[in-house]
C-alpha cells in the first residue's frame, strides 16, 4: 500500500494523486509538485489515504515542497497576467476572423508556457495567432481545443436540481451517456428535461444505469403479454426500482389496470411495444441531435487522448 495524497491545481477541477514523502501536509495546505508541465502549485483536498500500488500509474510524482509566501505571490500574478493574456488573444482572434471561442488562459507556474483553452465547432488553423501570441509573450505558447463540457466546467454553476455542478464539484471524467438510458430510466423524453447546462445530456443519467440494466434483465417488457392471479393481462408500465409491472386486464367487455410485484406474474411472450413513446415522436429531431452531439464529443475525446 501507497501513502498518497490528492491535489486540485484549480478549482472546479480534477484531483491528481501525489508522493507526500516525509511531508507532515494539512488538508487546503498549498503545496509544489511536479507535473508534465513542469512545477505546479496546487490545493491539497485529501490527506493521506492508503492506495495499492498496481492501482497508480507509475512512477507516482512527489511533492517538491510546501509553498512558500514567494510561491503564492508568484502564482497570484500569474493570475493577473492570465486576464491580460485573455484580452489580448481574444483581440488576435478577432484579427484573424477565426471561429473559435476563447474559455480560459493558464500560465504554468514557471511561466515557461501559455496554454490557451477554445472551444469551436470544428478544426480551426491556428498557426497564425500562434506566431503572433508566441511573439508578443515571448514563451511556449499551446493552443488546446476542449468540449463544451469542458468549457461548463470552467465556468461552473447549479444544476436544475439546485446543487452545484457534478462536474464542478466531484466528477473528474466525463463518461458516455445516451437517450436509452433515459428510457430504461422512464425519464421524460424532452430534450430540455434531460439537458444540463452544457446542452448535453446530464451526466448524472449514469449513476444509476447499472442499477436499471440489472433489474431490467429479470423484468418483462412493456407490452408483453403476462399471467397473473387475475388473468392473462399486457403490461403496460414499469416501476423499475421497485420491481412492479402495471398490467391492463380485460373482464368481459371491461378493461381495466392493476399493479403487480413482477416476482408474481409469470411471462408468456415477451415482446415489447414497437410504437414510439409520444414525447419522444414529439422530440425526435432534438434528441436525433444531441445523440449525434454526443457522439462527435466521444470521438473527440479519444482524439484528444491519442
Amino acid at each position: 500500500m501507497k501513502t498518497i495524497i490528492g491535489v486540485r491545481f484549480r478549482k472546479p477541477g480534477k484531483i491528481y494523486f501525489f508522493d507526500p514523502g516525509k511531508l507532515q501536509l494539512n488538508m487546503n495546505d498549498r503545496v509544489v509538485v511536479e507535473t508534465a508541465l513542469g512545477q505546479e502549485i496546487g490545493e491539497v483536498v485529501t490527506l493521506n489515504r492508503k492506495m495499492p500500488e498496481e492501482n497508480l500509474k507509475a512512477p507516482l510524482k512527489k511533492v517538491v515542497r510546501i509553498a512558500t509566501e514567494k510561491d503564492i505571490k508568484q502564482e497570484e500574478e500569474n493570475r493577473k497576467k492570465e486576464k491580460e493574456a485573455f484580452r489580448i488573444c481574444e483581440e488576435k482572434i478577432k484579427k484573424y476572423h477565426l471561429d473559435m471561442h476563447l474559455t480560459e488562459v493558464e500560465y504554468t507556474f514557471d511561466n515557461s508556457k501559455i496554454l490557451f483553452y477554445f472551444t469551436a465547432d470544428g478544426r480551426i488553423d491556428f498557426r497564425e495567432l500562434v506566431k503572433d501570441l508566441a511573439s508578443i509573450f515571448k514563451t511556449r505558447i499551446e493552443l488546446r481545443q476542449i468540449g463544451v463540457r469542458d468549457e461548463v466546467k470552467r465556468i461552473g454553476g447549479n444544476g436544475v436540481c439546485g446543487r452545484e455542478l457534478c462536474c464542478c464539484s466531484f466528477l473528474n471524467n466525463f463518461e458516455t451517456v445516451s437517450i436509452k438510458m433515459a428510457k430504461e430510466q422512464n425519464i421524460s423524453l424532452n430534450p430540455t428535461k434531460i439537458s444540463g447546462n452544457c446542452g448535453r445530456l446530464m451526466c448524472c443519467l449514469k449513476y444509476e444505469q447499472n442499477v436499471y440494466e440489472d433489474k431490467l434483465k429479470h423484468l418483462p417488457k412493456i407490452g408483453a403479454i403476462v399471467k397473473t392471479e387475475d388473468g392473462e393481462g399486457t403490461v403496460e408500465s414499469i416501476e423499475t426500482l421497485k420491481e412492479v409491472v402495471r398490467v391492463k386486464l380485460k373482464d368481459g367487455d371491461e378493461v381495466f389496470y392493476k399493479k403487480y410485484p413482477a416476482s408474481e406474474v409469470k411471462i408468456i411472450k415477451n415482446v415489447g411495444k414497437e410504437e414510439i413513446d409520444p414525447e419522444e415522436k414529439a422530440h425526435m429531431k432534438e434528441l436525433q441531435e444531441l445523440e449525434k452531439l454526443e457522439k462527435i464529443d466521444v470521438q473527440n475525446e479519444h482524439r484528444d487522448h491519442e
